[in-house]
């Protein structure tokens, strides 16, 4: 890569340095010459090859390398930045063709436009860690993170329709941290800035960190739409089919997905990092857990009828547990393992109820398990009840720590439905009823145990 490459290396490891305690955002594609998926062959142009850019376009070239051309059609308004030992030289058109080429086609810079901001494919996150995944609307910049495009690398990027302003922490481009819109604003109103960022849409930053404990919601649900729409548009718009049937949609995501929901409804004592630490270490380092994917937010959350003592009204923590393939019930074992952690330790954890949900049977099983849901309260009680209900069939007996609520399987809703945004294709999820206490449910002829009854019980997040 040259010395180019070697400061730019060097510039991106002084910034992630000074981003350690941060959440950053890395930009992935660029608009180099020497990268072959930029061209329309998927390849770099051939010695002697006609190279077209597309002349209605603005855009920054990174060279890194010496290439021979024959000719080589520029846009309207570009630059090359030619790296130390890059360069061109002109080719004879008569001469005989790289034997590995042969004739064809000019070589054709695709559309330096096609790289929008919200689209999730287009970003790293810094912090990821093996068995976490973000949600899509998640793994697109937040308000609170660091947005790092790399200094060794030239890039483009769309900042979308303008319908809101994207907003970030910082911005580092160009080897310059911007924190202050008066700064970032000279800087995308100067030439080097509009041929990296285009489009309608208005970039701000404010250095604010996240300091509450339980963490702070990424504030993108407003620009869902566009995150669904750039991360579906390869598919027509449209969300794969869900392996199994009653598949789960959580807050934040595009497409249903199979696995289970888990809600934690919290108090101040709450440490969402020392939580997510939690379950990286106590379970998914367990062998049954292992190939499960997992994702753990905070998000907004509609206003509830009874609301636990000292919670936050407007959020809760949402924990994703989605099954690697089509195989089922690791979720759902987790969820319900991650339930009975919250009986035992929700109080010191700072945790007041959970809930989960879990999604049916896999397609093509020959049975059609519905999705179902549980509810816990924890934190205040603490002692273990025994409840014995003598039914015309039998007797069946409930041990639980907390308040328990469920529903009948024949009751049980068939998955979980996302508020905020839809999508066409997505695999739609009536609404979840409140649960039932067990007061108001005496009055069923039969009852099945959620908790220890894996066929019939509800869904793990």
């Amino acid at each position: 890569m040259g010395a180019m490459g070697a400061l730019g290396r060097l510039l991106l490891g002084l910034q992630l340095c000074a981003l350690a305690r941060a959440a950053y955002k890395v930009w992935v594609p660029n608009t180099d010459f020497d990268a072959a998926d930029n061209w329309s062959q998927n390849r770099t142009p051939c010695a002697g090859a006609a190279v077209e850019f597309p002349a209605d376009k603005m855009v920054s070239v990174l060279v890194r390398g010496g290439h021979s051309v024959s000719t080589m059609l520029l846009p309207l308004d570009g630059e090359l930045v030619l790296a130390s030992g890059a360069g061109f030289s002109a080719a004879d058109p008569s001469s005989d063709p790289d034997p590995d080429c042969g004739p064809g086609a000019p070589a054709r810079f695709l559309d330096p436009d096609r790289f929008s901001w919200h689209d999730p494919r287009l970003w790293r996150s810094g912090d990821a860690a093996r068995g976490l995944f973000a949600l899509d609307v998640e793994r697109v910049p937040c308000r609170h993170d660091d947005v790092v495009f790399p200094p060794d690398s030239s890039f483009r990027v769309g900042l979308g329709p303008g319908a809101r302003a994207l907003r970030v922490g910082s911005v580092w481009a160009l080897g310059q941290k911007f924190t202050r819109d008066e700064d970032l604003a000279v800087f995308l109103a100067s030439r080097a800035g509009r041929l990296r960022f285009h489009g309608p849409g208005a970039l701000s930053v404010r250095p604010e960190a996240c300091a509450a404990p339980s963490g702070c919601v990424c504030g993108n649900a407003e620009v869902q739409p566009w995150v669904c729409a750039a991360l579906l548009r390869p598919s027509g718009g449209h969300c794969p089919q869900a392996a199994c049937h009653d598949a789960l949609r959580p807050e934040g995501q595009c497409c249903a997905l199979c696995g289970a929901i888990v809600s934690l409804t919290h108090g101040p004592a709450f440490d969402l990092a020392q939580y997510r630490a939690r379950l990286l270490r106590d379970f998914l380092a367990l062998p049954q857990y292992q190939a499960l994917q997992v994702a753990v937010s905070k998000v907004p959350r509609p206003p509830q009828p009874r609301e636990a003592p000292g919670a936050e009204a407007d959020t809760e923590i949402q924990v994703v547990l989605a099954e690697p393939g089509p195989e089922a019930g690791g979720a759902g074992r987790l969820a319900r393992a991650l339930l009975a952690d919250v009986a035992e330790h929700g109080e010191a954890l700072g945790i007041l109820s959970a809930t989960f949900w879990e999604s049916g049977a896999p397609v093509g099983d020959g049975s059609h398990r519905p999705g179902s849901r549980v509810g816990l309260a924890s934190g205040l009680a603490a002692a273990l009840f025994l409840v014995l209900l003598v039914l015309p069939a039998g007797a069946l007996l409930l041990h639980r720590a907390g308040r328990l609520r469920w529903r009948r399987r024949d009751e049980t809703p068939l998955g979980f439905h996302n508020p905020v945004f839809d999508v066409a294709g997505s695999v739609e999820q009536p609404p979840v009823p409140a649960p039932k206490t067990l007061a108001e449910s005496t009055s069923q002829s039969c009852f099945v145990n959620p908790l220890f009854a894996a066929t019939q019980t509800d869904t793990d997040a």
